[in-house]
């Protein structure tokens, strides 16, 4: 997620036709998806865990509500934007994706209540992420939607200049990933874990195999861009990154600085796309040659790192205040 964002601002016009730089794009691009996949194998496995504790109904509203509060911080992170300079403010109700996450895991959610069997949800999530991937096409060029407020279809397709990310089809990472909590959480002993990952990484693969032997046939669709709103590109791209679940298992990747990021992703997000796009930096925007690029990257990550554990200190000598626990997705 760094490095995409630090990639794109800071690269040089120059370097921007070099096939490392493409490449880099292309591995950096993995990072929204993979953002919003693991964001539903946690409200998944948050669930399941709340639901030994409190009970299906209690746990059912506390992760709808932690879905609603992501939706919120959204729209906070947007007006901190336009606070510190940021264009238009126009740009306050554009549709980034926390919103799209927000919306995602609240819906996810829902599915989880009404639906008790794990069996039955695994099938409504894999309904989801086909449906989403699937009717992309047929969604942004839909005539019928045209009709909709503008600020609706801004969420559900994608609007040059008012969305970086839609329902369609990003969502589909996300309601992917809850399907993958689900079996991650429905394994009770060594050899269903191991059965469990097996299966995500042979999904995985054929995932990636099959929608790249696709992308070489015609199209089904009247009109559809491989790179943006191909099916076929989406699930090369899902498993890419559920490729990673089986893949974090096998290798116990414990490696305590990714753990530490890993569990504050949501406050690196915050606090790294201002340093990145704000007005601090505007003296590197695309400046830099691409080797440089890649080492301010690495310099940024072990920053973000060493304010990650000062935000961690910070709060374990004192709680948070009652007046921010809506901060909490971020701070915690």
């Amino acid at each position: 997620m760094v490095f995409a964002h630090v990639t794109d601002a800071w690269t040089r016009d120059a370097d921007r036709n070099d096939g490392r730089f493409f490449a880099t794009v292309f591995v950096n691009g993995l990072a929204a998806p993979m953002f919003l996949l693991l964001a539903g194998v946690a409200l998944a496995l948050a669930a399941e865990s709340r639901c030994r504790v409190i009970g299906r109904v209690e746990a059912g509203r506390t992760v709808r509500r932690r879905g609603w509060q992501v939706f919120g911080l959204a729209f906070l992170f947007r007006a901190q934007s336009q606070l510190l300079g940021w264009g238009s403010w126009v740009n306050f109700l554009k549709v980034d994706i926390l919103n799209v996450m927000g919306l995602a895991m609240v819906g996810v959610a829902w599915i989880w209540s009404l639906v008790p069997g794990r069996q039955w949800r695994i099938w409504g999530y894999a309904i989801a992420t086909a449906h989403f991937a699937m009717l992309n096409p047929v969604v942004r060029d839909a005539a019928w939607l045209a009709p909709l407020p503008e600020l609706l279809e801004w969420y559900v397709r994608s609007m040059p200049g008012r969305t970086s990310f839609s329902l369609f089809p990003w969502a589909g990472f996300l309601t992917a990933g809850a399907l993958a909590g689900e079996l991650v959480a429905g394994a009770r002993d060594p050899k269903q874990e191991r059965r469990v990952h097996g299966g995500l990484a042979v999904a995985a693969t054929l995932g990636i195999a099959l929608g790249i032997a696709l992308s070489f046939l015609p199209s089904i669709y009247a009109d559809s861009e491989f790179w943006s709103t191909s099916p076929t590109f989406f699930f090369i791209r899902l498993g890419l990154v559920v490729a990673t679940i089986p893949l974090a298992w096998l290798i116990n990747l414990s490696w305590e600085p990714l753990v530490t990021m890993g569990r504050s992703s949501l406050f690196v997000y915050w606090i790294h796309v201002e340093m990145v796009y704000g007005a601090a930096t505007l003296p590197l925007k695309r400046l830099l040659p691409w080797e440089l690029t890649m080492l301010s990257a690495l310099g940024l990550c072990a920053l973000l790192y060493k304010l990650v554990h000062a935000k961690n200190a910070w709060l374990a000598r004192r709680p948070l205040p009652s007046g921010l626990e809506f901060l909490a997705p971020v701070l915690k």
